[in-house]
């Protein structure tokens, strides 16, 4: 089955439909306009749509299979998701990635570390066996809290 992502006129992905890969390949294959023509011909644009662009599953191509709020970028010919938090920035390959490295350590005395982002203060928290820890990211090393 083949994926295609609806677009809204700021290249927005609204949802993603599932068409068979006998009418894309019928319709110039993979990737191909006329493709994403046929699409537009047989399912109508929702409230706000503009553009169906075909996104890939297994992330064979466009780098990543679209979602409901990722965004197109035509010059790159690639789906970006959105921004998890406001001071996130895309690296070179177009991924998201934290003003602070993620954590190297992921364990404490055998324990898994939760980790997430703490965008009020721009660092990376975890949690283990119900400690709380806050990531040195100078010493490369978790400090309970």
């Amino acid at each position: 089955m083949a994926h295609f992502a609806e677009l809204n006129s700021s290249n927005e992905v609204l949802r993603v439909i599932v068409i068979s890969n006998d009418d894309v390949d019928a319709n110039g294959g993979d990737q191909h306009a006329d493709a994403e023509t046929f699409v537009a011909s047989i399912v109508p644009y929702g409230t706000g749509g503009a553009a169906w662009k075909q996104t890939s599953y297994n992330n064979n191509f466009r780098k990543q299979y679209a979602g409901i709020g990722y965004s197109y970028d035509s010059s790159k010919n690639k789906f970006i998701a959105p921004q998890p938090y406001a001071s996130w920035s895309l690296d070179s390959s177009d991924d998201w990635k934290a003003p602070v490295t993620y954590p190297s350590v992921t364990e404490i005395d055998s324990n898994f570390v939760f980790i997430v982002w703490d965008e009020d203060n721009q660092k990376w928290t975890g949690t283990a066996d119900s400690t709380n820890y806050d990531w040195d990211a100078s010493g490369l090393a978790w400090n309970e809290v």
